[in-house]
């Protein structure tokens, strides 16, 4: 049926050479919109009850959920793998003809997830099968210390205190142990993800992944290159000091030090060694609170999103967190493993601001704009919102502290704020250039390329002899592929958001530790000029109406690196 469907569309297309162009013009654009509402009866429900599906497994562990989500994503991805219809969407943005700018936006959003998934039905069936095989088995490996099983928590809360090499590198090796697990299919994910990029023209699946999302390897590398050139020396004198500090801590000499005498086992979160901790003001508090007053404080509520989220560990439980909008209509979840402590306070506004972006589009915007401008985007106002959980203002207002406490956090918070940056820019040059290379050449040496990217990145040298799949038991190789780098990039647009909104929207003298605190203007603004419009710019343009003018790196290069 479908098949006639879209034969039908053609044949009509072909008919309109005897009207006039404003006719055929307006003709076109009604079979596009036929055609849009004729794949949303049959994609809409198809999303939703994969959602759930996905939120079901990720909360439980259930291997039938996993199985469930898994055939239903196979399902979508088939209705997007239809050639009739790719050959329909290709011709009518070839051919133009279009001029309503949300049809036009529509059409661009439809043809790249076509292209995406014009794969052959039994490769991706494998694809969609490991992928799905290789996310369970990291929801539900557990990690073993002398026999007993632990968790993310039990191991970031060792690498955070511990003043003890060996129960160091113990947690260390431990949050290493599902690298083995999920290698060898993660290895053989990547080449069939390949195998499919290349049937369809490029060189390999990192190309395409960056292709249908309207971004450039040739932007993205300049980018990188310049942070890394800018960060270079900035980076290395703090992380001097700051070794210096691990060192001392542990009882050793600098050159002593390893990967596991950091505080988080990829060296990707800011060590708390500056005479300041502030998991202590967090402690005795309720972060879900904190973060429910917050958001309803700057007219960005999140009850019904709490109401329906699931924040606690569990057995079977995906230890990390992630944010999922169930049906574009409202239904928008957080799923957290929360302490009271600074980290998790961090999680659950960066969280949080992901499902407010998605909570809070129009919903008389078309279907398929309904989301994002673009993933980075989306990561950009997590970022805003989650740096929050360091910010001195912000703490004082939120939890109630004395002049004299704000005034601790200030005298390092600059410091804090400035290694953050720093140490997660370096990380994510190592996840960029890593992946990169990986689709470029999955069967190298992978083991020594990682560790390779690590000393040149993040100056951490690789332990004696090692030669183990480090690499692998990060989640996002199999479950987020060729996304790394937006995490980046939302850090940039999160300092961009921070100064246009401390001095165009709020009227304010500076933007250093604004608190946000009950500032409506700032929701609304997010709300109005980022949320509502959804996807129906490119995102670029987006930013460039919202803040006036393009991405640039300057604002984060002016806060961060000094």
């Amino acid at each position: 049926m479908r098949y006639v469907y879209v034969t039908a569309l053609l044949a009509a297309a072909a008919l309109m050479s005897g009207c006039t162009e404003q006719d055929a013009e307006t003709a076109k654009e009604a079979q596009l919109q036929t055609f849009i509402d004729k794949h949303l009866e049959t994609v809409k429900p198809l999303a939703k009850q994969a959602a759930l599906a996905s939120w079901d497994a990720a909360v439980t562990g259930d291997p039938n959920a996993y199985d469930r989500s898994s055939e239903l994503t196979l399902q979508i991805r088939n209705v997007y793998r239809d050639p009739n219809e790719f050959a329909y969407l290709k011709e009518l943005k070839q051919s133009g003809g279009i001029d309503d700018p949300l049809l036009v936006r529509q059409l661009d959003v439809l043809y790249n997830a076509y292209l995406a998934n014009q794969i052959d039905a039994d490769l991706l069936k494998q694809i969609v099968e490991l992928g799905t095989e290789i996310e369970k088995n990291f929801s539900t490996f557990r990690g073993t210390i002398d026999g007993r099983k632990v968790t993310d928590n039990e191991i970031k809360d060792i690498l955070k205190t511990s003043t003890d090499s060996t129960a160091r590198e113990k947690a260390w090796q431990v949050s290493k142990q599902v690298g083995p697990v999920v290698a060898a299919d993660l290895i053989r994910l990547v080449k069939l993800r390949n195998q499919a990029a290349t049937k369809l023209g490029f060189d390999n699946y990192h190309s395409l992944v960056l292709t249908t999302g309207e971004q450039d390897v040739n932007e993205l590398d300049q980018i990188f290159d310049e942070l890394k050139r800018l960060t270079d020396e900035p980076f290395a004198a703090l992380k001097a000091e700051l070794d210096a500090r691990l060192a001392a801590n542990c009882g050793i000499a600098v050159s002593e030090l390893l990967p596991w005498h950091y505080h988080d086992p990829f060296f990707q979160e800011t060590p708390m060694v500056y005479d300041l901790d502030l998991d202590v003001y967090y402690e005795d508090k309720d972060v879900k609170e904190l973060a429910q007053k917050f958001y309803d404080g700057i007219g960005l509520p999140v009850e019904s999103i709490l109401d329906d989220s699931d924040l606690y560990e569990k057995e079977g439980k995906n230890p990390h967190a992630f944010t999922t909008d169930i049906d574009r209509e409202g239904d928008v979840r957080i799923l957290c493993n929360l302490k009271n402590n600074e980290t998790w306070m961090e999680t659950i506004l960066h969280e949080l601001g992901h499902a407010v972006y998605d909570k809070y589009q129009d919903s008389e915007m078309p279907y398929l704009l309904r989301e994002p401008a673009h993933t980075f985007t989306t990561e950009a106002v997590a970022m805003f919102f989650g740096r929050l959980s360091r910010n001195p203002a912000w703490m004082q207002q939120m939890l109630g502290l004395t002049d004299v406490q704000r005034s601790e956090i200030a005298k390092v918070s600059d410091k804090y704020a400035q290694l953050k940056q720093l140490i997660f820019a370096r990380w994510a040059m190592v996840m960029y250039d890593f992946e990169k290379q990986l689709y470029a050449d999955p069967d190298r040496d992978l083991n020594t390329l990682w560790w390779d990217m690590v000393e040149k990145y993040q100056l951490v040298k690789r332990p004696p002899a090692r030669n183990a799949p480090d690499w692998a038991a990060k989640i996002h190789f199999s479950i987020a592929p060729c996304y790394y780098h937006n995490y980046m990039l939302g850090e940039l647009l999160a300092s961009q958001l921070n100064h246009y909104i401390a001095f165009n929207v709020l009227k304010l003298d500076s933007d250093k530790d604004v608190s946000r605190v009950g500032q409506v203007k700032a929701g609304q603004f997010l709300k109005q000029k980022v949320f509502e419009v959804g996807d129906c710019y490119y995102w670029n343009e987006m930013i460039k109406r919202a803040t006036g003018e393009p991405l640039t790196a300057k604002y984060f290069v002016a806060q961060f690196v000094k």
